[in-house]
């Protein structure tokens, strides 16, 4: 798979996560019920662990996101870097919603379960972006002559 396809793949993935997560935010603005198979969602969305110094989880996951999308869409070494960062960064932190559900929790949220899906696949993509062209090679500079 080359980068092109890569950047492409995160960039819908991106996208579908921000509809998740947009989702989310509506029904918390609005005083909805979600909808949910998994008979879950109400009670981790209303836990105390559903927001961070205030912010909603979702809105968190919504910048994440955002930010994937963008640093996919970007060419480059600094693009590829950013892009495994916040992904790796956004896959420990799925990890940790994951352990808040079940052990603390006791109940599972099919959208966040679904976020945190998304979250290992772009995660994987970052670093399959990095494996197709190395950081070395893609930070430099492309007007700079070669030595012989």
């Amino acid at each position: 798979m080359n980068e092109s396809r890569l950047r492409r793949a995160s960039q819908l993935i991106a996208v579908l996560g921000a509809a998740i997560t947009v989702y989310l935010l509506y029904i918390r603005r609005t005083g909805g019920t979600l909808a949910c198979t998994t008979g879950g969602c109400e009670a981790v969305q209303r836990s105390r662990y559903a927001e961070l110094f205030g912010v909603p989880v979702a809105a968190l996951g919504l910048f994440a996101f955002l930010g994937l999308f963008v640093a996919a869409a970007a060419r480059g070494g600094w693009a590829q870097l950013v892009q495994a960062t916040l992904a790796i960064s956004a896959l420990l932190f799925s990890a940790y919603l994951i352990y808040v559900q079940v052990a603390v929790i006791g109940d599972l949220c099919q959208w966040c379960l679904a976020t945190d899906v998304l979250t290992s696949a772009l995660a994987a993509l970052a670093i399959l972006r990095l494996r197709v062209m190395p950081i070395s090679d893609a930070l430099q500079p492309c007007h700079a002559p070669r030595k012989e």
